[in-house]
């Protein structure tokens, strides 16, 4: 498997805007009002075992998305909205078929365990997950359920696995879900494309985080 960076800083909002375009030509995208005080963002698993590129399962295109997502969580900051944040760690009780997939965990004690310092957002929550899906053995549904939520925002690491697993999660839970093109990253653009191309049709509002922006600009 081959990773590429396919997203950088200075063409993400360019090649999302494309790949936009061409899923919406063959969808006809759904584009649902984001009802700004129904929704949560979702930040899942920005550690350093994924962004510092010591790291043996380093995302080359993963420190491109760090700035689209913060542009999001600024505005949930100060719309004193809610913000969940995942850290995905393991431990052999509960890896279940991580271990035997991966051959390797990511533990507590790990030097790559921590999230990234550019998501030290003390206004949000924080959740441990041992699973692709940010919902299975967590308290994420107590949250945006306490919270009276009724749309997610899904960003953060890898696209085609926890991110699309806790989509699809979201979606039979009920909830609205809006998956930005330039708020997630993973190893290569196949396997980034084919989440999108899958989730558009039966998941998720596929869009861009400008467009999310805009909604709470009122545009």
């Amino acid at each position: 498997m081959d990773k590429i960076k396919y997203f950088t800083k200075g063409i993400i909002s360019k090649e999302a805007e494309t790949i936009y375009q061409k899923l919406d030509n063959q969808f006809d995208l759904h584009k649902d009002r984001l009802e700004i005080n129904k929704s949560a963002l979702l930040i899942l698993d920005m550690q350093e075992f994924f962004l510092n590129n010591k790291s043996h399962a380093f995302i080359p295109s993963a420190q491109a998305i760090i700035n689209p997502i913060k542009s999001l969580a600024n505005l949930f900051i100060n719309n004193n909205l809610p913000i969940i944040r995942t850290k995905h760690i393991n431990t052999k009780a509960n890896a279940k078929q991580m271990d035997f997939w991966w051959r390797d965990i990511l533990t507590e004690d790990s030097e790559f365990s921590q999230l990234v310092t550019e998501f030290d957002i003390p206004q949000a929550e924080l959740i441990l997950k041992s699973q692709y899906d940010a919902f299975y053995k967590t308290n994420l549904n107590e949250l945006l359920q306490k919270s009276k939520i009724e749309q997610v925002i899904i960003t953060g690491v890898m696209t085609h696995l926890c991110c699309e697993t806790t989509a699809r999660s979201a979606f039979v839970r009920g909830y609205n879900v809006f998956f930005p093109i330039d708020g997630t990253a993973t190893y290569n653009e196949e396997f980034h494309f084919a989440t999108l191309t899958n989730l558009a049709h039966g998941f998720a509002n596929i869009t861009l985080t400008k467009n999310l922006i805009q909604a709470f600009n009122g545009e």
